[in-house]
């Protein structure tokens, strides 16, 4: 789905002044298969995005809504399908006076839900950006765990995670020191 498809698209300019317009999205089963390929999903099953956009200020809009999904992921260990329930909160403020940073390495800024003004929001990629930040990274199964690799030359002691914590020979040391 794109910016053209105007069931998804919210021309600032034409909406009211007055008080907010509330939307309810819930893409159907090709828009969703779209998405789902997009984001490397095997399935995207429910997807709705409700909400409103309001005037904030003389020049500036918010855009309110809850984003509920349930997608399935391969396990990032077995590759297994894993369900996840996604309900989340989503804010984004279009402000008419917001300014880029130009410098090549800026400091990200505490409220990300801040953008500049368009001239149309497309509340389907806000729904799309929205659910691939709530995903989990790296989904895993039930029980399943990804284990310690421990590699090392022939003839010498491996090097495992519990060597290079600094405190991880503390209590052995208690021990010793006690008895």
């Amino acid at each position: 789905m794109n910016a053209s498809d105007a069931p998804y698209l919210l021309r600032l300019r034409q909406l009211p002044t007055t008080g907010p317009t509330t939307f309810d999205l819930e893409p159907d089963a090709d828009a969703r298969a779209d998405l789902s390929a997009e984001l490397d999903l095997l399935d995207l099953r429910k997807l709705r995005m409700k909400g409103r956009i309001m005037p904030d200020g003389a020049r500036n809009w918010r855009l309110e809504a809850e984003l509920g999904a349930t997608a399935v992921q391969p396990c990032a260990v077995t590759l297994a399908p894993v369900t996840t329930r996604v309900d989340v909160p989503v804010l984004r403020r279009y402000l008419a006076d917001y300014v880029a940073p130009d410098e090549a390495e800026t400091e990200v800024p505490e409220d990300d839900s801040i953008e500049p003004l368009p001239e149309a929001v497309d509340l389907f990629l806000v729904l799309a950006e929205s659910l691939a930040l709530a995903l989990p990274d790296y989904p895993r199964a039930d029980g399943v765990e990804l284990g310690e690799a421990v590699y090392s030359e022939p003839g010498t002691e491996p090097l495992r995670d519990a060597d290079v914590k600094p405190f991880a020979g503390l209590a052995e040391l208690k021990k010793k020191l006690e008895g």
